[in-house]
């Protein structure tokens, strides 16, 4: 192992050029129109994955979806396979004026490495394989057996992911999963995350007539539609309290008094926050009384209207309109069950349609359910003390406010494998974002921690990890 962790700090600056080169494409899927982006990345990530020293690397896919790379090295008898997970595919870049370096070109700025993508994922696959190649090119072994899945359509909801784990089960089915696509709640504070929220969506729309009519002839006298989509909308304010929907809150799982003084010892900085994230001055946070940011966000559930539209500005003309309409979005937490929000937000949102215009909520597209898994086990102090060691500082197990849909069937389908979600970014790394970037002190203590990892888990025998 110690040989491997040399190798990593004296070819630290290889393993940065590879990553430059992955994120110098713009494998953007959210559009469209870069799949052959996408599928450059994709045969990189293979090249990558050959020259760290896996086998049967290959490009996978499933039906019509974008491409998977794929690699594996499984000559590690009698220990535990370890199951990697990173996605190739990334966000557009959006607000461009706002980008102070070139979003293609992986750029040194003090601590950081500037590129879209950078830590959002293909620093996770940078992290793995400089990890992997640590091993490879000193011992030429791993300590334990690996599988390494990188994904081509995670920005687009994973939407063929399950459909490809249920083709592939035999030829990915591993023993411990290990997520690289979580954040550290602080630069140098490693993090473990076992709980996810959930999201479910529905689309409202207000119809008050056919056609829209003069504001002249018809203001006044006819029901308008956008003034009743916000007045529906507006039954969801909360002020600090609960979202006032009936029965919401009735399955949420409540935090123990354990998990409760953990996350009240976590730091925590309001005033940093809020500049980090721009909210101008006269806002106030929206928690409910006496929850801490970390309990809201990670361990109840939310409300958000993600879009509405009624007539284009640019288009605007003197006319009563007749239809409006919004998505709401949820975040669910542990308990809760996707179909019963869905009828409760149907509901809610349509009884007493204001003026009795037509108010129609259906569901919007698949949801995707929350995950909350023990962090105790083999599996999870193998984590720990790798993270530990890795960046010399006791690591802490947190929540998640956002989604990983696949990470709950995915330990189902292995038999309730442990899943290890591991922190590549941090509140500064700008995700889907302007300036997005990896911080590189954390990108080093990653690999070593990795390396650390592989030798724990390789120490663990193959039926003993959870």
């Amino acid at each position: 192992m110690q040989a491997a962790l040399d190798w990593l700090e004296k070819h630290h600056e290889d393993i940065v050029r590879g990553l430059a080169d992955l994120v110098a494409i713009p494998s953007i899927s959210t559009d469209g129109e870069h799949v052959a982006e996408i599928e450059r990345t994709a045969k990189l990530t293979c090249d990558l994955m050959r020259d760290a020293g896996l086998h049967n690397v290959d490009v996978l896919k499933v039906g019509g979806s974008l491409p998977y790379a794929y690699g594996e090295w499984l000559e590690a008898n009698g220990t535990p396979t370890v199951f990697l997970y990173a996605h190739h595919d990334v966000q557009p870049v959006n607000y461009v004026a706002e980008w102070k370096t070139d979003p293609w070109k992986l750029t040194r700025k003090g601590d950081r490495l500037y590129a879209r993508g950078a830590a959002d994922d293909k620093g996770a696959i940078s992290a793995f394989l400089g990890a992997i190649a640590a091993y490879r090119k000193t011992s030429n072994r791993l300590p334990c057996n690996i599988k390494m899945l990188v994904e081509g359509e995670e920005e687009v909801g994973s939407k063929n992911l399950m459909t490809f784990f249920e083709k592939y089960r035999d030829k990915i089915k591993s023993d411990v999963i290990v997520v690289c696509d979580t954040e550290n709640i602080e630069v140098g504070l490693p993090s473990i995350t076992y709980s996810l929220r959930g999201i479910v969506a529905v689309s409202v729309e207000v119809t008050s007539a056919r056609i829209p009519a003069h504001s002249g002839m018809a203001g006044g006298a006819l029901p308008d539609a956008a003034i009743v989509l916000n007045k529906v909308l507006s039954k969801l304010y909360w002020d600090n309290g609960p979202v006032p929907i009936p029965g919401f809150y009735d399955k949420v799982r409540p935090l123990t008094d354990k998990e409760r003084a953990a996350v009240r010892k976590l730091p925590w900085n309001e005033a940093k926050f809020r500049e980090e994230i721009g909210v101008v001055p006269s806002a106030r946070l929206v928690m409910e009384d006496g929850l801490s940011m970390y309990e809201q966000t990670w361990r109840r559930p939310a409300v958000t209207v993600i879009a509405q539209e009624a007539s284009s500005l640019k288009g605007a003309s003197n006319q009563v309109l007749p239809k409006a309409s919004a998505i709401v979005s949820c975040r669910i937490v542990a308990d809760m069950e996707p179909e019963e929000v869905v009828k409760q937000l149907q509901a809610y949102l349509s009884a007493d349609a204001p003026w009795g215009v037509e108010v129609k909520v259906t569901q919007l597209g698949a949801h995707c359910n929350w995950w909350m898994t023990d962090p105790n086990g083999p599996a999870f102090v193998a984590a720990m003390a790798a993270l530990r060691q890795g960046f010399d500082r006791d690591p802490v197990a947190i929540g998640c406010g956002g989604s990983i849909g696949f990470v709950g069937p995915l330990a189902e389908l292995f038999g309730q494998a442990p899943a290890l979600l591991v922190g590549i970014e941090d509140p500064a790394s700008n995700a889907h974002a302007p300036n997005e970037s990896l911080h590189e002190g954390d990108f080093k203590k990653l690999m070593a921690s990795l390396v650390r990892l592989f030798d724990n888990l390789g120490k663990l025998p193959a039926g003993k990890v959870k």
